[in-house]
């Protein structure tokens, strides 16, 4: 591993916490949702792609999380797991910022969107030790 993807590694971790950090945060105070959704699709994106980078990956300036989640696999079997609850949340990339798509998930959606954003985060922090 190059120093270079090490700090790269790190500059995406550090985004990613901005994003789970502040949706969290705002889900307790029983904030937007729709903003509370990007935020975790935020979260697992940079997280996703800090990794992939950290095992010898090109960034791909993309959004779509089964496709960052289908790369990881290849890594680590393990990420497979988390391809179903990730093809709902890359949709909220484009649904939550523009008109004419949902504006507000159930409490209940976001509360599990965050548990598997945890669950993503809490990986690859294993992974990169």
């Amino acid at each position: 591993m190059k120093e270079n993807s090490k700090e790269s590694l790190q500059e995406w971790l550090t985004k990613g916490d901005h994003d789970i950090e502040s949706a969290q945060s705002l889900f307790e105070k029983h904030g937007y949702t729709d903003i509370i959704a990007f935020l975790i699709q935020q979260a697992i994106e940079k997280y996703l792609k800090g990794y992939l980078i950290y095992y010898g990956g090109k960034l791909k300036k993309i959004h779509d999380l089964q496709e960052l989640i289908n790369e990881a696999t290849k890594i680590d079997k393990a990420f497979g797991g988390f391809l179903d609850p990730c093809i709902k949340i890359s949709k909220y990339y484009i649904d939550t910022r523009y008109p004419g798509f949902p504006s507000e998930y159930s409490q209940e959606e976001i509360k599990k969107s965050l548990f598997v954003a945890q669950k993503i985060i809490k990986k690859i922090k294993q992974s990169i030790k």
